[in-house]
Formats: structure tokens, sequence, C-alpha cells
């Protein structure tokens, strides 16, 4: 395990030190071994930290921890992810609280290009159950990776509607991966691994506290490209996941239910509140997030007799050929162009109707 790891754990386990102030110590130091070797007058400098906070990051007492954390890493096959590694969500580097480290255990790539959310109420009803398991059934076409939660109801619905359509689920834990709850799920959890996985930004010896699950909802809108709210009472912590996803600017869905019947009342009220978009079924879904498959026609070709692109504009153009859909970070990295550069010309190509935005801050040829 690479020397750095350690760094990048205790970063994450500084009293006081978020997410966000964790990105800005990186960003003022310029490395995240940096941060720990920086003086304490210097720290203080940092907006946000000060003479409380430089103390606790020279302070190096998180070290022996991390190292702790190492060894469970390496002895259970999990896969450490910091937030400027190449292989952690991109989705989640949109947001700004995003996790600085996740910890993940299972097969499946977390950059997968269909990723959605599947969330709701605890208590659900039998006429949820089938809601959930017909949509994951009608979507099983497009093959997207399925998150929730493991919790009850709604979310350990999702997780195995998913397996039996052979689709990849990850369940996102408000705890470390050195447990599973609720243990009544253990065996479907177990079965995920096989086709999908584990994933959370908490260390090991983390027990399920109630502050924990707002923390895990985060991750849970932010890996995927909309989340799908299926039943969920005034005060359902879907909600919040809910409030998460249109904050982060993703997709929000909900299935409306009966006006007298509770376990709808939360859907219902964010349809209302244009919170989320109504859905009816899994073609709702399909269309708004543009999930059709594109006719390979010779659009592009006939579009370029009238619009003349160019060089870069047809490098861009030329990567989106490649598949249905791409994001934003990869057309950077495939055309080796700046995050600015690219904005630009995928705005201008959007405009002259080449490109379609997709959500996710994906594109598409149109």
């Amino acid at each position: 395990m690479e020397e750095i790891l350690k760094y990048k754990i205790a970063l994450s386990l500084i009293p006081n030190i978020g997410d966000i102030l964790a990105k800005r110590l990186v960003s003022y130091c310029g490395s995240v071994e940096a941060v720990f070797e920086e003086k304490k007058s210097s720290l203080e400098k940092i907006p946000g930290i000060g003479s409380v906070y430089a103390d606790s990051i020279i302070n190096h007492a998180v070290f022996k921890r991390a190292e702790e954390e190492i060894k469970f890493i390496e002895n259970n096959q999990i896969t450490p992810l910091f937030y400027l590694d190449a292989n952690y969500p991109k989705r989640l580097t949109h947001c700004e609280d995003s996790p600085i480290m996740l910890y993940f255990k299972g097969n499946t790539n977390l950059n997968s290009e269909k990723i959605i959310s599947i969330v709701g109420t605890r208590e659900a009803t039998e006429y949820g159950k089938k809601v959930c398991e017909k949509l994951i059934s009608d979507l099983s076409i497009h093959s997207p990776v399925i998150v929730s939660g493991l919790a009850y109801g709604i979310d350990i619905c999702a997780h195995k509607s998913a397996l039996q359509n052979n689709l990849a689920t990850i369940g996102v834990f408000a705890h470390g991966l050195d447990r599973i709850y609720p243990t009544l799920h253990k065996s479907v959890a177990q079965k995920m691994l096989e086709n999908g996985g584990w994933l959370c930004d908490f260390t090991s010896q983390t027990v399920p506290n109630r502050e924990n699950f707002p923390r895990r909802n985060r991750i849970v809108a932010g890996i995927a490209d909309a989340t799908i709210v299926i039943e969920s009472k005034v005060g359902g912590g879907s909600l919040i996941t809910a409030d998460i996803a249109n904050s982060y600017n993703r997709d929000v869905f909900a299935f409306p239910g009966k006006v007298d019947d509770v376990c709808s009342e939360g859907c219902n009220n964010l349809i209302k509140q244009n919170k989320a978009a109504l859905i009816q079924s899994a073609a709702d879904i399909v269309y708004i997030l543009g999930w059709e498959k594109s006719k390979k026609i010779s659009a592009p070709q006939q579009k370029k007799l009238f619009i003349e692109l160019s060089a870069e504009e047809e490098l861009i153009v030329n990567v989106l050929k490649e598949k249905d859909s791409v994001t934003i970070d990869d057309l950077c990295f495939a055309a080796k162009m700046p995050m600015g550069k690219v904005s630009a010309l995928l705005l201008t190509l959007e405009f002259t109707g080449i490109i379609k935005s997709l959500p996710g801050k994906a594109y598409r040829l149109n």
C-alpha cells in the first residue's frame, strides 16, 4: 500500500476538518503531504482554518489511526479512493461537499455510463414494492447501476430487484465496511459483492449513528445521474436525499400516490413543490435522461455541410462519435484540453445543434 495513502486517510480524520476545508487545505498547500508539513503560522492564514484547527493538523495524532485503517483495507480487499485519484467517482467531483475519502468493496465501475439512485420509505407498501420491481425490470435493458442505502423497505427492494435482473447494485453505508446494517440484509449484501459492491466514506469501527445517515445520503445523491423516490412519508430520510440531489443540480423523479396515503405524502409534496418530476414508468426516465438509443445517422456530417467546424470542435465531435454519451471529464482527457476550453467548445456546439447536453455533465451527438 502506497505511503501517501496514510496522508490521505489522515487528512479525512482530522477533528473538525470537513471535506470542503480538507480540499481547501490541499489546494493551498499543494499536496496532501504538504498539508502536514506546513508550519502552523502558514496554516492559520488559510481561510477557515485559524489557530485551533491548525493545532489539530500539526498534531499528527491521526497517523496511527490511519495506519490501522490501511491494515484493515489490505486485509479485506477494499479499494480506497481519494478525491484526486483517477478512479474516484467523477460525478461526485462535481459536488462541493463530496467525501475526500471513499472506501469501496466490490467489482463495479463507479464511473459507469448510467447510474441511478432509488430511495424511499422503510415501511414500503405492496404497491411501492411492485412499482420498484417493475421500474428496475423495465430499465434493465439499459443496464444501469442501481444505488441505494441497504435500508428496510424500498432500499432493499431496489437491491434485490437489481440482482434479480442481473444489474450491478451498490449499497452506500452509514458506517464502516466492517459490518452490515441492518444485519437482516447480510445475505443480500454478500450477493451484491458479486455484481456491485459496498461504498462509504467512514473508516472501520464506525457505527451507524443517526447523524451518519445524512452524510450517507449525499453520496447516494451525488454518485448518480438521477434520484428516484418511490414512496416517502413527509419526514422521510429519502426527502433529504432528494433535496441534496436538487442542490447538486441532478434530476429528481418521484412516483405519485393517493392523496390520503401517508407513504405517498412525501412524493406528492416533492412533485407539488416542483422538487421532483412526476413519473409513471421507466419510459419516462429513459426519455428524460436521454437513454433512448440514438439513431446511427450521418446527422453530424450533414450539419458540417452548413457549419464549418474548427479543428478543436471537430476533435470533440470525433470523440462523441465513439460512444452514446461522454462526460466532460472524459472529453477533456480524450481531447487533451483543459476544462475551460472544452466547456467553451461544448457550448458553441450545443448552440449550433450539433450536440446535446445530458444529466451528469455528459454530452452526446444530436
